[in-house]
């Protein structure tokens, strides 16, 4: 069987939290799933978890936004190949997202099937 995953699902929106939440659940390669309410929280539970292999991430957050999240991992060595999914209903900061290290993107509201495929890309990584 191949490795489940253990994802880090970012969004300060608690309703598309446990939306996405609930949406990983169903997913056979998700195993663990970690919720943060921000880019500083996440990057506190990453740095404790430690071993964490996906991160869904918003981009409009307060304390620490997306693109900030991104920036900061990018310049934690042991973090840098981490792939992280962008979820955002701001298709026009795509291209900020990759330049900041993003792996994928997913324009909100999130499709089941949508995110099924893009976790099932980053699950053939391991």
């Amino acid at each position: 069987m191949e490795k489940q995953l253990k994802i880090l699902a970012v969004d300060d929106d608690f309703i598309n939290l446990k939306l996405i939440s609930s949406m990983l659940r169903k997913n056979v390669n998700v195993g663990i799933i970690i919720e943060a309410t921000n880019g500083l929280d996440a990057i506190n539970l990453l740095k404790t978890q430690g071993d964490i292999d996906l991160v869904l991430l918003d981009i409009k957050m307060p304390v620490m936004d997306g693109i900030e999240f991104l920036t900061n991992i990018q310049s934690m060595g042991e973090f840098k190949k981490l792939p992280v999914i962008v979820l955002t209903t701001d298709e026009t900061r795509k291209h900020e997202a990759f330049d900041h290290g993003a792996f994928d993107f997913l324009v909100k509201p999130i499709r089941e099937h949508d995110l099924s495929s893009k976790i099932a890309r980053v699950a053939d990584l391991f």
